[in-house]
């Protein structure tokens, strides 16, 4: 057997608002509550992201990597909802995008407060030797 990431619980300050923002950007499936959580599938890795209610968590950083069409159909959604975004992790507010390994990549946060990154190509080893 392949092992396999099924589901990650996921923190939200509200579960209901985080799960149709993911279904929204992203068009991942949302079927309704599962117990007390609130997933979204991301059909293309038989995978969910479980959101669930909590008072206190420190943000997280989800990165999805995306074809270049879907990164423009995303960035669009990010720029008509007023989201503020940036090229990297440390410039995450910088309202610009990156093209490191010959992609585009782009950083935002969701309404909890997680950094969410898109980008189109894998990095690879060279990239974090130049910004070391």
């Amino acid at each position: 057997m392949a092992v396999e990431l099924n589901h990650t619980i996921v923190p939200a300050r509200d579960k209901e608002v985080s799960v149709r923002f993911y279904a929204d950007m992203f068009g991942f499936t949302y079927e309704g509550p599962f117990g007390h959580f609130e997933p979204v599938r991301i059909e293309s890795q038989h995978l969910t992201l479980d959101f669930d209610n909590r008072e206190s968590f420190a943000p997280q950083h989800y990165a999805f990597k995306v074809s270049e069409d879907e990164f423009d159909e995303i960035f669009d959604k990010i720029k008509k909802r007023g989201l503020v975004y940036g090229s990297g992790p440390g410039t995450s507010e910088d309202m610009d995008i990156n093209h490191w390994d010959g992609g585009r990549g782009v950083y935002f946060r969701d309404p909890s407060g997680h950094l969410l990154e898109l980008l189109t190509r894998d990095y690879t080893p060279e990239l974090f030797e130049q910004h070391e």
